[in-house]
């Protein structure tokens, strides 16, 4: 069964590398940044609460967050496998992530870092031309994620589930490195 949590700056290429994954495996792709962003181009609740967190480069609370990823990692097609993309970003989402797939009998994760300098991140967001990634908001989100995400890193490590991956290559070079670690 494949599980795999994909963690890395924004713009280090886990949506590309998750989809292409998922698709090779036949499982699902969760990607908590797209479930936000179809959240908040259809005005939902959630996508409201998260508007404001999002445009100030912060992170949408724990809460939000956690209540999307139980909904859909409960789904029928999550049972047998999934990548996630996103999330957690957090050690506590961690923890409440390693609860969750205990309730759901869905252990087994591996977590893939993929590491990219923040000079290559910047300039590949900007390049997607998004209106929340001007780079004072990109430069405050890698902030962000050094200070809050980046400890999921070490908490990983300690329960010998991460493997990192050169992410500053191209794309087929870090798909070739990613099938070998989960082959």
């Amino acid at each position: 069964m494949t599980r795999l949590i994909f963690l890395g700056p924004p713009g280090a290429g886990k949506g590309t590398q998750a989809k292409t994954l998922a698709d090779h495996r036949h499982v699902p792709h969760v990607s908590t940044g797209d479930i936000l962003r179809e959240a908040l181009s259809k005005q939902t609740r959630l996508g409201l609460k998260a508007q404001s967190y999002m445009d100030k480069g912060e992170l949408v609370p724990d809460i939000l967050v956690q209540e999307m990823v139980q909904e859909r990692l409960s789904q029928l097609d999550a049972k047998h496998g999934w990548i996630l993309d996103g999330f957690p970003r957090t050690v506590k989402q961690a923890v409440f992530l390693e609860e969750l797939l205990e309730q759901l009998d869905q252990s087994g994760e591996r977590v893939v870092s993929l590491e990219v300098p923040d000079d290559v991140v910047v300039g590949r967001l900007l390049a997607r031309g998004r209106k929340d990634d001007s780079e004072e908001v990109i430069r405050r989100r890698l902030e962000v994620y050094r200070a809050e995400t980046a400890p999921l890193i070490d908490y990983y490590r300690d329960r010998q589930k991460l493997v990192t991956v050169n992410g500053n290559q191209s794309q087929e070079e870090v798909t070739d490195e990613l099938q070998k670690i989960i082959a």
